[in-house]
């Protein structure tokens, strides 16, 4: 069962954003679905079932959204009335569309119009509702004003610059084991001219319930801030908890997007994540989850995202490929988070099997957790958008003459001698039945160490890439000891492709076995000519030439470590100018390396091992010590990997965001 809501728009699709990459979405779900506007809504249903007959005027389409959270079924329905021609006949609960000139001769006691900002088009068309109905709108139930960027346009994108975070606080049995989350992001908002912008925060616990809302100021333009679930727990009284973190950011400019990086850690340092935003939208389907292997237990972690339950049966597993559903058999209340234990739902999956999520719209996009049941070791990553819009594009083939390598699908491989790093080609759409593909293993300093072609991957075929055993098979190895591997389509044997391609990199330290896992999408990167919306800016329109990346640092004992890559589709400048730029709690530049990437390369970097300990003492202000790095380039497009490092105890990756 699918939830009939629109959460992007073809006319998103576009202006060049790209569902799954960072994308705001549709603005009317999350009007109707905010926390605060739900309440309203079931007011406005228990009202009209004391009015009496009801009309319903819907003239922008708005009906099918609606009555996926609000039941309209529980209403005496007089008669379905629309504005557009071509919505005339379309049939609701038993109501075929009429023409809302007809509604006046109608018996209806009340009319329901489905629009904010309603008295603009009420007033002209009063007329041709019934004389004395009384006037239902969705104004009733608007989220306060003060909370608007734009009053004058209730659905403006920047008025509903929403998000949902998982937060974990548990205190643990013995004081050691405890489990804990911080939210990380900056003002980017004020740097793009928004004056006093906040966060509105609500913290659901996993029956859905609020635990406590509150608001959160920021600090001045460009400035870092952190929610943290220890600090939440003591500033609220609360006992253990795990659940979504709602957060709607007010005020704002720039940006509709709450983008953040968010950290889970345990008090052992056994549990050491680094993830990031969730999508704002909820999608279809999920993909980008691999199973587990034989000492692993893997679950996902369910936020519904809606005011309304999710029906059992509405989210369930499959491996890819094949076509047995394992479907969830309870219901999931509004707002609630559930851990499904998918290793018991599909016992037969193991790595490299890699698991689709069909989740119908009900949340936005989910995180996996991985339990070593021998060593008690846990990660956590998000699975990925799996498209439903895609098909195959016949002009990929072709792009090499102009674009090169064209689509590129970068993953670190980090440090040999501390580290295995393992890729896996990843499906992305339901319409990808194959992916011509060849692998090139670059060394940091640019140059191939070997090109393998993959050949033409079936859907239902699970491949994983171990470059210790590649490099050992190659008898070669990686001159700087680190580097980066390129996913590219490689059309030899024929084949077709969709520009959506996807990897993930599963990281092993050698040292303790901690893994972690990334996952991310193809650009064109650094060609002076574009293709549709390639290749893209973190801002603006393409190409996109340019970098600025937002990097958070660790408390100690953790340090900070880095994995830029510099691909280009064709040649581009053959060093990058790459400033890290170390700022303050207070937002101000405190020291500042340049470094440069080889075309083609990447380099690996700690926060320790290149800020010494005096530019590191110039980080804390008063105590707050949330000082962070923005890597700036001006020449070229870099893509970056973020982490922590707990000495030979654990570690994190997971691919950065700019702004």
């Amino acid at each position: 069962m699918t939830l009939n809501i629109e959460t992007f728009t073809n006319a998103d699709l576009s202006q060049g954003w790209r569902p799954g990459n960072n994308a705001g979405g549709a603005s009317l779900f999350k009007a109707l679905g905010h926390p605060l506007a739900a309440p309203k809504g079931h007011a406005i249903i228990e009202r009209l079932q004391g009015l009496g007959p009801i009309a319903i005027y819907d003239p922008t389409g708005t009906i099918g959204n609606f009555h996926s959270y609000y039941d309209l079924s529980k209403v005496d329905i007089e008669g379905y009335y629309v504005q557009r021609v071509e919505d005339l006949g379309q049939p609701f609960l038993g109501h075929d569309a009429q023409s809302v000139s007809a509604c006046a001769k109608s018996e209806a006691r009340a009319v329901l119009v489905l629009l904010f900002d309603a008295q603009k088009v009420i007033g002209p068309i009063a007329h041709c509702f019934p004389k004395d109905a009384t006037i239902v709108t969705l104004d009733d139930m608007r989220i306060p004003d003060e909370m608007l960027t734009n009053q004058r346009n209730y659905l403006d994108p920047m008025n509903f610059a929403t998000n949902f975070a998982f937060l974990r606080d548990r205190k643990g049995a013995n004081g050691s084991d405890g489990l804990h989350t911080t939210i990380a992001s900056a003002n980017y908002w004020a740097t793009h001219g928004a004056t006093d912008p906040k966060l509105w925060l609500c913290l659901f616990d996993e029956a859905g319930d609020v635990l406590v809302s509150w608001e959160e100021d920021l600090p001045a333009a460009g400035c870092p801030y952190a929610i943290n679930s220890e600090t939440v727990r003591k500033k609220f009284n609360l006992d253990d908890f795990q659940g979504s973190l709602f957060i709607h950011a007010i005020r704002i400019a720039g940006h509709d997007v709450v983008k953040y990086a968010m950290d889970v850690y345990g008090d052992n340092g056994k549990s050491l994540t680094c993830s990031h935003d969730a999508n704002a939208w909820p999608a279809d389907f999920y993909a980008g989850m691999p199973a587990g292997e034989e000492d692993e237990e893997l679950t996902l972690i369910v936020q519904n995202s809606h005011p309304m339950p999710i029906p059992p049966k509405s989210v369930g597993f499959n491996i890819v490929g094949a076509q047995d559903i394992a479907w969830h058999e309870e219901d999931i209340p509004p707002f609630g988070t559930k851990v499904l234990n998918v290793s018991e739902m599909l016992p037969q999956a193991k790595f490299p099997d890699q698991i689709e999520t069909v989740a119908g719209r009900y949340f936005v996009r989910p995180r996996y957790e991985v339990v070593r049941t021998k060593t008690g070791q846990r990660r956590i990553a998000h699975a990925n958008v799996e498209r439903t819009d895609l098909e195959p594009n016949p002009e990929i083939p072709g792009l090499e003459a102009t674009m090169g390598k064209g689509y590129i699908m970068p993953l670190p491989v980090l440090p040999t001698d501390r580290f295995n790093s393992t890729l896996l080609p990843t499906p992305m759409a339901r319409s990808e039945q194959e992916m011509p593909l060849r692998i090139e293993l670059m060394d940091a300093d640019g140059s191939t160490i070997a090109s393998k072609y993959l050949g033409r991957i079936q859907r239902r075929d699970h491949m994983a890439i171990d470059i210790d055993a590649w490099l050992k098979e190659e008898s070669a190895k990686l001159p700087s000891g680190h580097g980066h591997a390129e996913f590219l389509y490689d059309f030899r044997e024929g084949g077709e492709a969709n520009g959506w391609l996807h990897a993930l990199g599963r990281y092993e330290q050698k040292s303790s076995g901690h893994r972690a896992e990334t996952i991310f999408g193809a650009h064109i990167y650094n060609t002076a000519i574009i293709y549709k919306d390639e290749p893209q800016s973190y801002i603006g329109k393409p190409p996109g030439l340019t970098t600025r990346l937002f990097l958070r640092l660790g408390d100690d004992p953790k340090d900070t470590l880095c994995h830029l890559v510099y691909p280009a589709s064709t040649p581009w400048h053959e060093k990058s100018d790459t400033r890290l730029i170390l700022h303050n709690a207070e937002g101000e530049p405190v020291a500042e390396k340049r470094i440069q990437i080889n075309c083609g390369g990447s380099r690996f970097w700690r926060y320790h091992e290149l800020f010494d300990a005096e530019e590191r003492s110039r980080v804390s202000v008063k105590g707050n010590d949330l000082g962070y790095i923005i890597v700036r380039d001006t020449t070229c497009r870099l893509f970056g990997f973020h982490g922590l490092i707990n000495g030979d105890t654990s570690f994190c990756l997971d691919h950065m965001f700019g702004f």
